[in-house]
């Protein structure tokens, strides 16, 4: 029997490859010069897409895939994947929630203890020698504080989770209430901001500059931001104003508008923490998202439906924003 042709947009691990390429005919776009010219000579040949968050899978991409039946993606963040052109076309989107809720919960609580007593640059100062010339400056307490969350989902669910072991106060905005929590809803994102000594970005990446001046203005010159979702949901050219001119205390980024490429006045302060977009990197969070895009694949070719539907799973608000998207590029396209 001949087996279901796949084409992979990036290598993610070394397993993922080798495992796919057990199981499928499988083509690593990364690998080809021109991979638009590639996929637009070649794409009918492929029934199932293997991607990441970040590369996606676009609505040109999709369309010129015209047998495509499945998409398996890497990753949690949909704001690359054209779902709205995928549900028109049946193709079945799978994702990797939940199996790196912990990892990235860890990480934003981490990053959130570095940046409020100031562990990196501490560390930068017992390095230069500065330690030998006094003693180094008071940081800020985080036990006790007040933590909101921008995006109560899985990983925002964690993160809150996680405050309870320092004895925070959590208060969370959100599309709307969420029924079984306990924490406090606040519909306003700068109310959330000024209430907040920590103010954490889980929210979804489509929400593009959620966080601008007037929510830094807000956070005020004792807050700190901290974010792990997407480098677009900040305004970036406010946020570095207001780090540049201590407007706000703090912030501890992991993901940025243009990566790998980190602002260049970024680089010099130390009231930023600066991460390379790990928050799931982990042995074994990536081992789970792995076998999470196989199993999605394999569900997929022996059953018809994927494990983790990312079409299922979208909120109804931003399936009705990405329809919206989806129509106006098509009209578009046909004027």
């Amino acid at each position: 029997m001949a087996r279901e042709q796949i084409l992979q947009t990036l290598a993610v691990t070394a397993e993922l490859s080798a495992a796919l390429a057990e199981r499928y005919d499988v083509h690593p776009l990364w690998k080809e010069a021109d991979p638009a010219a590639f996929v637009a000579q070649h794409g009918a040949r492929f029934s199932g897409l293997a991607t990441t968050a970040m590369a996606g899978a676009s609505a040109a991409m999709l369309a010129a895939l015209p047998m495509l039946r499945v998409v398996s993606s890497f990753g949690v963040g949909l704001d690359a994947i054209d779902l709205a052109a995928a549900r028109t076309r049946g193709i079945a989107v799978g994702y990797t929630p939940d199996v790196l809720n912990d990892c990235v919960a860890d990480l934003a609580f981490g990053a959130l203890i570095d940046m409020a007593r100031q562990l990196s640059a501490a560390d930068r100062f017992v390095r230069r020698g500065d330690w030998l010339n006094g003693r180094y400056p008071l940081a800020t307490r985080v036990s006790g504080k007040k933590l909101g969350i921008v995006g109560l989902g899985r990983i925002g669910r964690v993160i809150a989770h996680r405050a309870s072991g320092f004895d925070m106060t959590v208060r969370y905005m959100n599309r709307r209430p969420v029924d079984d929590v306990h924490y406090g809803f606040e519909p306003s994102l700068i109310e959330l901001a000024r209430w907040a000594d920590f103010l954490v970005i889980a929210a979804a990446g489509s929400a593009r500059h959620l966080v601008d001046k007037s929510v830094l203005d807000a956070l005020g010159p004792q807050g700190f931001l901290v974010n792990i979702s997407r480098g677009q949901v900040i305004d970036e050219a406010v946020l570095v104003d207001a780090l540049v001119r201590q407007r706000i205390a703090g912030a501890a980024l992991d993901v940025f508008a243009d990566e790998p490429r980190v602002p260049q006045a970024l680089l010099a302060l130390d009231n930023v923490v600066l991460l390379p977009h790990i928050a799931s990197g982990t042995h074994e969070t990536r081992r789970a998202m792995s076998e999470l895009v196989l199993a999605n694949l394999e569900s997929f070719f022996s059953r018809g439906h994927v494990v983790a539907s990312a079409i299922d799973d979208a909120p109804a608000a931003e399936k009705r924003s990405q329809t919206r998207t989806h129509e106006q590029s098509t009209d578009k396209a046909t004027s």
